[in-house]
């Protein structure tokens, strides 16, 4: 059964509010850059960035998203700290012990499926990422949430993993936030789509086609993670903008949250059969 308007009872409608779930038709629909919001959402919106405009908005806008760069720009320094000198001379201990690869993984350190996503090869590596972790967090983590943003952002950086294991080797080092980082770029297109934002839908799609096609050109990135990533954050968004929608019903969060573990555990599972 079609869900209705929560104002309108007699009026059926397939979207929500991107802020509370609420069905809502399109009298009471309100387009934002970040989808359809509730009158009752717009009015409460509108009382917080009042309150908050000069009190660090930026921050709590999407404090994960910062909280993330923070841990990647410490990793990057206590690697530098130990390299010898230099804003590209890495620890080699670091990178060794702490990269994703997949003999090692296979020997038990499973945890450098994580950590390998939070190590960097070169200051210019960081900070192409974490511009990137900039601008795509500041977009999806409003609108999605910060505890989607999350469990979409490190589902995208396990099938990252597993990509990577499964396309370069067990022998391969890899590291690096790129393939949460796609993750994002692709979850923030499909959720563009689905919430009727085609502008910014076809903004996002070119910058990522443009990024997939330096990826597929540049021997030293690792494919696999990239691609990882970009399949993983379809997917999770995918849920997402079905959720929306009403395809799992009232507990469509607990539905959401499911699908994104689901691709989690897969993609460690993954990770650890081919390492």
């Amino acid at each position: 059964m079609a869900e209705t308007c929560y104002r309108h009872p007699n009026r059926e409608t397939a979207v929500s509010c991107s802020s509370c779930g609420r069905p809502i038709c399109p009298d009471c629909m309100t387009p934002t850059p970040v989808g359809m919001r509730c009158p009752e959402c717009m009015q409460q919106r509108t009382k917080v960035v009042r309150g908050v405009r000069n009190s660090g908005e930026g921050f709590w806008r999407a404090p994960a998203t910062f909280i993330l760069i923070g841990i990647n720009v410490a990793v990057y320094l206590f690697e530098i700290a130990g390299g010898g000198g230099g804003i590209n001379s890495i620890s080699e201990s670091t990178y060794v012990n702490f990269s994703l690869h997949g003999v090692a993984v296979a020997e038990g350190e499973w945890y450098r499926l994580a950590t390998g996503g939070f190590l960097h090869a070169s200051i210019t590596h960081i900070l192409f990422n974490m511009v990137a972790l900039f601008f795509l967090g500041r977009l999806v983590e409003p609108a999605l949430g910060t505890g989607r943003f999350l469990a979409l952002y490190f589902a995208s950086l396990f099938a990252g993993a597993f990509g990577a294991l499964l396309l370069s080797g067990a022998d391969a080092y890899t590291v690096g936030a790129s393939g949460a980082i796609f993750g994002l770029f692709s979850a923030a297109f499909v959720i563009a789509r689905g919430r009727g934002l085609n502008a910014l839908a076809g903004e996002i799609g070119f910058i990522l086609i443009l990024n997939l096609a330096f990826t597929l050109s540049n021997p030293d990135i690792s494919i696999g993670g990239h691609l990882g990533g970009l399949v993983a954050g379809a997917i999770c968004a995918l849920a997402i903008v079905a959720g929306e929608r009403g395809r799992f019903g009232s507990r469509h969060r607990v539905a959401e949250y499911a699908v994104m573990a689901l691709v989690a555990v897969i993609s460690v599972a993954g990770a650890l059969a081919v390492a």
